[in-house]
């Protein structure tokens, strides 16, 4: 389970966007789909089997959900924003790369 929330666009689609536990710090996932249900089930394909979207305590901001409308897959990641209120100025990454970057890992 994460920690996460979803926002409604005007054309019916959704942007979710959840915090996940890896390695070491976490990631801010963000999905764009046609609702929540596909979102939830575009990670589960990519190996994040244990995924569940509970409430709506951490819905992306505006910003993020411009940076995801505007990648080509609608999947995007960066490290997850810290306890103490440290801004992340990272840029976002395609799922792509923390896919490799985990089968590097292991």
């Amino acid at each position: 389970m994460a920690a996460g929330g979803f926002c409604k666009l005007p054309n019916g689609t959704v942007v979710v966007a959840l915090n996940l536990p890896y390695d070491s710090a976490g990631v801010r996932v963000l999905v764009h789909a046609h609702n929540r249900a596909r979102a939830l089930t575009r990670l589960r394909n990519l190996g994040f089997r244990a995924i569940y979207l509970r409430g709506n305590a951490a819905p992306p901001t505006p910003d993020e959900i411009t940076a995801v409308l505007h990648h080509p897959d609608g999947l995007i990641w960066r490290t997850a924003p810290t306890d103490n209120g440290v801004i992340v100025t990272e840029l976002w990454h395609p799922i792509r790369a923390l896919l490799r970057r985990s089968a590097v890992v292991q």
